[in-house]
């Protein structure tokens, strides 16, 4: 892993985001193939896009 991940993973963590989120983030970061359709949720979605792209901007849309 990076610093960037690490990095990205600890201010999720920090700022309380949807662990939904986090775990689809960490999958598109880590180019895992996303989970079986029937478990993808919203949030999932929306953190595989943005850690594929390996964008951090949305972190607060995802925060409870």
């Amino acid at each position: 892993m990076d610093q960037t991940y690490y990095d990205a993973v600890t201010q999720m963590e920090q700022l309380g985001v949807d662990e939904e989120y986090i775990q689809g983030w960490q999958a598109g970061y880590l180019m895992n193939p996303k989970r079986e359709e029937q478990r993808v949720t919203e949030a999932y979605d929306a953190g595989y896009t943005d850690g594929e792209e390996k964008s951090t901007a949305n972190f607060g849309n995802w925060a409870k």
